[in-house]
């Protein structure tokens, strides 16, 4: 008698204990998207270049996977579009140069939120390849001594010709944002996010003018979710 009391006690404990690994499992949730938005970049010149923040476009696609509640991973497929300006103080020349990149990152997903809205940071690693490259100028850049009241003697210059030398990137995105959640199917989210390149967009060895020239690029972006699972 006390045995079959023993086992029915097990029994109740065990159902217990089911009852609340249920009431505490997290559904995954698997979602596919699209992103767009807008970058300003510049390349970290050493020695320094004057310059300001080069505009562009950004457009992508975008696979998420939840399996923890508050975590997850973010996959992406983006086509981005970075680059330089360059600054030249009190004179009308204006140059450009746009790189345009295919971009992989691959991201930790930490958000907190309620019913209808959540509240994320994305950070991780990115690797690309440079797909297209265009310059736009209102002078002569390959004969600048040619160029009435070009400033040659007070600015580096080697830039504007210098071809390009490592077309693959990679480095490391950092971001956060607000989503909103319209219902258990669709969402949309804004989204800021830094990109901080680790490799040398022009060659850098010791008889090259710059030893380094690594991205910066900042992107604000308008993405859509439509939750498959």
């Amino acid at each position: 008698m006390r045995a079959k009391s023993h086992i029915i006690s097990l029994l109740l404990l065990l159902v217990s204990f089911g009852s609340v690994s249920a009431q505490n499992h997290y559904e995954a949730n698997i979602a596919i998207g699209a992103k767009a938005g807008y970058t300003l970049s510049k390349l970290n010149f050493n020695p320094s270049v004057p310059q300001g923040m080069q505009g562009g476009l950004l457009i992508g696609g975008t696979f998420r996977y939840v399996e923890e509640k508050n975590f997850g991973l973010i996959a992406e497929l983006n086509v981005e579009q970075r680059g330089w300006k360059e600054q030249f103080e009190g004179q009308d020349f204006q140059y450009s140069r746009k790189l345009t990149y295919l971009q992989i990152p691959i991201l930790t997903h930490i958000y907190f939120s309620s019913s209808k809205f959540k509240g994320f940071f994305n950070a991780g690693p990115e690797i690309g390849y440079m797909i297209a490259s265009g310059t736009s100028a209102n002078f002569d850049y390959h004969h600048i001594e040619s160029v009435p009241d070009f400033p040659i003697a007070n600015r580096y210059n080697d830039q504007l010709t210098l071809p390009i030398k490592n077309k693959f990137d990679y480095g490391i995105s950092a971001g956060a944002g607000i989503e909103w959640i319209t219902n258990h199917h669709h969402a949309f989210n804004l989204e800021g996010r830094v990109y901080y390149g680790l490799n040398n967009v022009f060659s850098a060895k010791k008889t090259d003018p710059f030893s380094g020239s690594n991205s910066l690029s900042i992107m604000i972006t308008l993405g859509y979710f439509y939750r498959i699972k």
